[in-house]
């Protein structure tokens, strides 16, 4: 069956660096597109990051724009994000998501469209 495996959550201080990882398995990763998403307690989880299928195209939630960076390796089957210069607001449990897609063109903002989930890695971000 499908899985995604987040890691590399953790603690780190408002200005650091983290970088999560998910690894893929159980289908044709190359065929998904791929977004990572956040949920703060008592908040909606909302668009971080996505990426297409050939890791060519990405795009962001304003609020992480200039600071996160989304990025893929199709052969080990892996997402990144790449977080730097955290704020405390970026605390949240990150999950990753995939949607499988059939072209560039797809709505990578709305969490109703991705049909696999992991599990989620907690970001604490300190003041």
């Amino acid at each position: 069956q499908v899985q995604l495996a987040e890691s590399g959550g953790g603690l780190v201080q408002a200005g650091g660096s983290l970088r999560l990882s998910c690894a893929a398995s159980g289908l044709t990763f190359s065929s998904y597109a791929m977004g990572w998403f956040r949920q703060a307690p008592g908040k909606e989880r909302e668009f971080v990051a996505g990426i297409i299928r050939s890791g060519g195209i990405t795009y962001y939630a304003d609020s992480v724009k200039g600071r996160f960076t989304i990025s893929r390796d199709n052969a080990r089957n892996l997402v990144y994000l790449q977080m730097n210069s955290v704020k405390p607001e970026d605390t949240a449990v990150y999950y990753c998501a995939a949607q499988r897609t059939y072209s560039n063109s797809y709505n990578y903002a709305d969490k109703r469209g991705y049909e696999y989930w992991g599990q989620g890695t907690q970001v604490i971000v300190s003041s």
